[in-house]
């Protein structure tokens, strides 16, 4: 039976890394825009630096624990690819961004990773209870980094609009969770099987929004549209109104009632003339 369970640790296990290896790589249509433009655009470093606080903090516990090679693994990998990240926002970052980036490096790298290393080295003699402090922390970082997205969902809620959540990041988000938590409970380590229940919870909502306003965005592309259709529009109409009052001394304005009506499908004005020609004019 354990080598049942051993077996299908080993294959879930195998998909988180692969499935977490695909969320690492989401940011990078991000980067290539700021590469292209050569700009950091607004975009905040915060996910970035949480990300590899979050990666060290996970190999910390895994090399305090044993049959945890996937945690090392893709948690290195993490730490590698939230490094490059971090250093190309550097890069194209204004001098406030930079200088807010290195803030929270040094807060979260420096001094939280710091303490946390040497307090349980120092303060905590046996390795099981080293190992369960910092599974501690680890299972409440991860609780809090789930419960982050609520702010976007409260936005695609308000906005009606799935523009800043794309549906591939939380399908890949709600994969990772459930590979994480049935290869946490296989290994029977719950610090990791119990954050991914939140993340599978939270991963879910957000493809039941992403299905609810998926079709906001093409609402608000459409009225957008209309929008700057009216706008085309408005100066044709002036320059119609101009024409009009241009020929109105040619003709006495109590013969000449002239009729300016809106199209309300075209936004042209449509000029009801025909009728009101003197009769000599007309053919």
């Amino acid at each position: 039976m354990e080598g049942f369970s051993g077996h299908w640790a080993f294959a879930f296990g195998l998909l988180g890394n692969v499935v977490s290896f695909m969320v690492f790589l989401s940011p990078i249509p991000t980067f290539y825009q700021i590469y292209k433009k050569k700009s950091s655009e607004g975009f905040q470093s915060i996910p970035y630096v949480v990300g590899l606080f979050s990666a060290m903090l996970w190999i910390y516990y895994a090399l305090l624990k044993t049959n945890t090679t996937f945690l090392i693994t893709i948690n290195s990998v993490g730490c590698f690819i939230q490094t490059i990240y971090i250093c190309f926002y550097l890069l194209y970052s204004t001098k406030k961004g930079r200088v807010q980036t290195l803030k929270l490096l040094v807060l979260l790298i420096v001094c939280g990773f710091g303490f946390i290393v040497l307090s349980t080295q120092f303060l905590v003699k046996a390795i099981s209870e080293r190992a369960s402090i910092v599974g501690w922390i680890c299972l409440i970082f991860s609780l809090c980094v789930f419960i982050a997205p609520l702010c976007i969902l409260r936005q695609v809620i308000r906005t009606k609009s799935v523009e800043y959540m794309p549906f591939l990041l939380s399908l890949f988000l709600t994969l990772s969770a459930v590979m994480w938590f049935f290869y946490g409970l296989l290994i029977k380590d719950y610090n990791v099987a119990i954050p991914n229940v939140l993340g599978f919870s939270f991963g879910l909502l957000q493809m039941l929004l992403y299905a609810k306003y998926k079709n906001g965005d093409k609402i608000s592309q459409i009225q957008k549209q209309s929008i700057d259709l009216e706008k085309q529009n408005i100066p044709e109409l002036s320059e119609h109104i101009i024409e009009i009052v241009k020929l109105s001394p040619l003709f006495p304005s109590e013969k000449i009632p002239v009729a300016v009506e809106l199209n309300s499908t075209t936004g042209v004005a449509a000029h009801d003339q025909h009728q009101n020609l003197p009769k000599e004019t007309e053919v």
